[in-house]
């Protein structure tokens, strides 16, 4: 086998034929990152396109379908002759005049014969490929094809052997006329990004680990951590109905820039807000857990993390007010101040407040916080108010003592409230 598929008189280029490749490494680099491509074939004389999804092993392309549909009642017997078409588009391309507007792009096109795939073993292995494709591991963590759903799916072999690429990498390219114009010119690049997972209905499982997450850093990640009064648990769906139970008080969401939820579907809304966030990097948030029984006390957040500057902000805390002046939120702080300054290495920790929220302000102070300032009309207030916003900080200069006053304070039972 050589590293070029052949051109034929259907893979060569009639125009721009400097975009054309036939390398198989780059043609096997676009199927690998694609998920789905199109197919076009004939049934009684009438084309058809139809997208799909497919997988490559070695140099076939399998494509996935049902026995039922037309595009597998075609491929019965000695199979059917297919064309398929992959693009995965990279940028747009703006150019001084609309004729040369373009995008920058890599596409496959593959031709030939299609044989269907009747061998149980070799259906079996596809489709555990196919899976495997979309979360390496996935096969393993599912359960296997049923005897008839392998009856009643579908799966057709295309042998890679008439094969071209075509890719655009550039920038604008305008008529030298147009050069002098004064229109905006340039590539507006595109990506595929993956969003946060959203777990079924009744999903108390986190996601697993082979689906696409935000960047591994550890400033952006929740790990479990454990004390005395409590326990942090990276924040789930599963933890809805705990915090339901108890943040049921308008008290606890007093000072907060939103509105107690009044339902389960907004607490789960609210749940799903913070998956985002960190997903985007901007927030890492925590379920705040009774570390005997597991239930669900509050929750509470890094935010505005800065990894590059070494400094965080601990916010969007929320403690059912049974467990108010009882250890848990300072043990929480404690936890939180330790994974900053000790294993996240940050410089500074910072906390915002509501500077009408005189008892968090109190709170943050036992901590060893020092008041940097105010900052004024911050942030919208649930009424459509402007908040004046009360700024807290500590330096890693301040934590050894700073934990050592935290540390006496839990042994002591020192009494402590965890609004903020």
């Amino acid at each position: 086998m050589t590293d070029l598929y052949e051109p034929t008189s259907r893979t060569t280029a009639t125009r721009t034929r400097e975009r054309m490749f036939y390398e198989r490494d780059t043609a096997h680099a676009i199927l690998d990152e694609a998920y789905d491509c199109s197919v076009a074939f004939v049934v009684d004389g009438e084309p058809r396109v139809l997208p799909t999804l497919h997988v490559r092993v070695g140099d076939t392309l399998y494509l996935h379908g049902s026995t039922g549909g037309r595009f597998g009642l075609a491929a019965r017997g000695d199979g059917v002759r297919i064309c398929v078409s992959v693009t995965l588009l990279d940028g747009l391309v703006f150019a001084r005049s609309q004729f040369n507007h373009s995008a920058n792009y890599r596409s496959l096109v593959a031709m030939g014969q299609a044989r269907p795939v009747t061998d149980n073993a070799e259906k079996e292995a596809v489709l555990t490929a196919m899976v495997d494709k979309v979360g390496p591991g996935r096969a393993a963590d599912s359960r296997p094809p049923t005897a008839k759903e392998l009856v009643t799916t579908a799966v057709l072999a295309l042998p890679l052997e008439e094969v071209s690429v075509r890719v655009r990498a550039h920038g604008a390219v305008d008529d030298p006329e147009d050069q002098s114009l004064s229109h905006w010119a340039g590539v507006l690049p595109l990506r595929r990004v993956a969003g946060p997972p959203e777990p079924a209905e009744g999903m108390t499982r986190p996601a697993p680990h082979y689906l696409p997450q935000t960047p591994a850093s550890p400033w952006q990640t929740a790990v479990p951590m454990h004390g005395r009064h409590v326990a942090l648990e990276p924040l789930t769906p599963a933890h809805v109905d705990g915090l339901m139970t108890a943040l049921a008080d308008d008290e606890v969401w007093q000072f907060l820039p939103t509105r107690r939820p009044g339902s389960r579907e907004q607490m789960a809304e609210q749940v799903a807000l913070a998956a985002r966030q960190q997903w985007n990097g901007d927030r890492v948030t925590w379920a705040q857990c009774d570390p005997e029984t597991g239930e669900v006390m509050g929750m509470t957040s890094y935010h505005d993390v800065d990894e590059k500057a070494g400094a965080l902000g601990i916010g969007h805390t929320m403690l059912g007010k049974r467990w108010w002046r009882s250890g848990v939120n300072t043990e929480a702080k404690l936890l939180l101040l330790e994974r900053a300054f000790e294993v996240l290495g940050a410089g500074r920790v910072f906390w915002y407040t509501d500077i009408r929220n005189e008892r968090s302000q109190r709170a943050i102070a036992r901590l060893g916080a020092s008041r940097d300032g105010l900052i004024r009309r911050h942030r919208l207030r649930p009424d459509g108010t402007w908040r004046d916003t009360v700024l807290f900080a500590m330096t890693v200069d301040e934590w050894p003592a700073a934990r050592k006053r935290l540390e006496a304070r839990l042994q002591q039972g020192a009494e402590d409230q965890g609004t903020k």
